[in-house]
């Protein structure tokens, strides 16, 4: 068996993370560890990098910072930052000379979230904040050099905005009550007084795959992603006066993953997609040679991190399923990459286990995609297996670093990851065949894919465990009460218990996006019976095999008392379970300690039950 690797490196602080590129090229921000803690660091960009010169920007010594950009000015570095995992995100700002810091959005309990920059405007940008209603994001405009924020448009229930080249506010989708979504463009206010025009409606199949990406320069037409008229989500541009639709990119069973734009003029230039591994279309043939060049670097899969305004230097990284992930500089003129650090470069010391894609046959006959990670060293036969759901559930599992697979298969067990109906990716017609399965078919989708993995010879049936966060908690807790006789264990990290009750606790943010809920879920209203029947809670007396769950205290998508009622049923039964219940978190665990301490208890008790290997505290 390969060496183990300490907890503290798997989900620890990286070394060093996030790196983003000054607007002027000129600096280099990261995240990294300050006495445990996650703050901003920076370093001139110059010939000769010297990462022991970096200076620090910001001085968190609670929760760490982990969003931050470039202001479009080159002078100031953003940042957002919640408390306690509450998600009412403050947005603050660092000088980069004098290293004076502000509060941008000095609101309690508002959500203030980053809308648009421009470099056309590099003392403004865009700002949603909450404040005058908990369900709606109005748009301020945030002058840099005083820190005004002026309100510009008041919501009338959309969930995304769109910007143009000159920062003004020209598109937004709005929710339907069927589950669709309609685009609208501004115009200038006609003789009713109406300032938005619907220029196209997506229905409730395509809503769920359909992104604004941005305005070309002229301010004439969108670039989007959309699976309008394909199964899967292509690069459309759509004209703004007509509504017209020009497809520049698809890939035939793959949804368009990333875009990257040319940072003024928005022109495409590359398209990603997603397959077992992605996919990139260059879209200019000058980017052609930039994509040969940069995917000769690395054997592992092309991050776009960023890049000045001038569109001549990019950041890049490469996700690797076997080490760390490396960044580089690359210079487009001279076509040379300059390799700056890897997020956690003592990866390195260890062996680390492939992910490897597979794919197998649901019951009804459906092709379901997934990866598994083997333990180096334990050969590939009977082995102890853990079904790793991911979260979402609108959401993907993907090929390359991964701290969960690689522990897992690093303490002995067979790590599997399947990409279930209702994940995305895949197109449109895999994607819906999720609504409403929720603990149905889409959880048909994990018992089959355990069964292909033991019909393979791979797993041992009697030692398979299911583990997740988020939807993969409840993923978790349904393989506990609906189907425990294939699991001997679960797992379950922030997972509901009831639907009726998280869909009528959701954050007030969210309510625009009900009829999503009520589609691909249930409303709790009409089909009160059908989401009761889907609840791990409704079947506790069914569960006979032990549980652990964990749940921050301050999570706003799922509520403490998603754990606690199952918790306390799982009592009064007299289930064996143990339960973790974290102060300081929301949805997932931001702090390094309270993750260690987590992933510790969840070592423990897998290998109680499984057999696995154990890093003694």
């Amino acid at each position: 068996m390969a060496e183990l690797i300490p907890r503290s490196v798997l989900f620890g602080n990286p070394e060093r993370v996030s790196p983003s590129i000054s607007p002027d090229s000129r600096n280099l921000t990261w995240l990294a560890p300050r006495d445990g803690v996650l703050n901003i660091w920076t370093v001139p960009l110059g010939p000769e990098l010297d990462l022991a010169a970096a200076r620090l920007l910001t001085d968190d010594t609670d929760r760490g910072i982990r969003v931050h950009m470039w202001a479009p000015d080159g002078r100031h570095v953003l940042y957002l930052q919640d408390a306690g995992g509450d998600e009412n995100w403050r947005l603050y700002d660092v000088d980069l000379g004098s290293g004076e810091r502000r509060d941008l959005t000095p609101y309690p309990g508002v959500q203030a979230r980053i809308l648009a920059t421009q470099p056309s405007h590099p003392e403004e940008l865009l700002v949603g904040l909450n404040k005058d209603n908990p369900q709606l994001h109005d748009i301020y405009r945030l002058h840099l050099a005083s820190g005004k924020l002026d309100k510009e448009v008041a919501n009338p229930g959309f969930v995304d905005w769109l910007a143009d080249s000159e920062l003004e506010t020209r598109a937004a989708m709005g929710p339907e009550a069927d589950g669709s979504a309609v685009l609208y463009v501004r115009q200038e206010p006609a003789d009713d007084g109406e300032q938005w025009r619907p220029l196209m409606t997506f229905g409730p199949e395509d809503a769920l795959g359909t992104q604004l990406e941005a305005f070309d320069s002229d301010g004439r037409s969108i670039l989007a992603v959309t699976s309008v008229g394909s199964d899967t989500a292509r690069l459309v541009r759509l004209d703004v006066a007509s509504g017209a639709l020009e497809v520049l990119a698809e890939e035939a069973g793959a949804d368009v993953e990333a875009v990257r734009l040319h940072p003024v003029t928005k022109a495409p230039q590359v398209a990603v997609f997603a397959k077992d591994r992605l996919v990139y279309r260059a879209l200019e043939p000058a980017v052609s040679r930039d994509l040969e060049r940069l995917r000769g670097l690395h054997h592992g899969d092309l991050i776009f991190a960023g890049g000045d305004v001038a569109d001549r230097t990019w950041l890049v990284g490469f996700t690797n399923d076997t080490g760390p992930v490396p960044y580089y500089v690359y210079d487009r003129q001279s076509t040379e990459a300059r390799f700056l650090f890897e997020h956690q470069p003592q990866l390195s010391r260890y062996e680390l286990a492939p992910m490897e894609p597979f794919s197998f046959q649901a019951g009804d006959g459906l092709t379901v995609h997934g990866y598994a990670t083997f333990p180096p060293g334990a050969g590939r036969r009977g082995l102890p297996a853990v079904l790793n759901v991911h979260g979402g559930p609108w959401m993907r599992d993907r090929w390359g670093y991964d701290p969960q697979a690689q522990w897992l298969a690093n303490r002995g067990y067979l790590c599997l990851q399947v990409n279930y109906r209702g994940s995305t990716g895949y197109g449109k017609a895999f994607l819906n065949a999720g609504d409403r399965e929720w603990g149905g078919k889409m959880h048909d989708d994990l018992v089959d894919g355990v069964r292909f993995a033991v019909s393979q010879g791979w797993a041992e049936p009697t030692k398979v465990a299911i583990f997740g966060g988020s939807y993969g908690g409840y993923a978790a807790l349904v393989g506990a009460a609906f189907t425990p006789e294939v699991f001997c264990c679960a797992v379950d990290i922030v997972g509901p218990s009831n639907l009726k009750t998280l869909i009528e606790t959701i954050p007030p943010y969210w309510a625009p996006l009900i009829s999503q809920f009520h589609r691909r879920v249930g409303n709790p209203e009409t089909d009160a019976d059908f989401l009761w029947s889907r609840s791990p809670l409704s079947r506790v007396k069914d569960i006979r095999i032990p549980l652990l769950i964990a749940q921050g205290a301050n999570d706003p998508r799922v509520k403490q008392s998603e754990s606690e009622q199952i918790v306390s049923a799982l009592s009064a039964a007299g289930i064996d379970h143990e339960y973790m219940l974290f102060p300081d978190e929301g949805h997932g665990f931001a702090k390094p300690a309270n993750r260690l301490r987590f992933y510790a208890a969840a070592e423990r008790f897998l290998a109680r039950h499984l057999g696995g290997r154990f890093e003694p505290e």
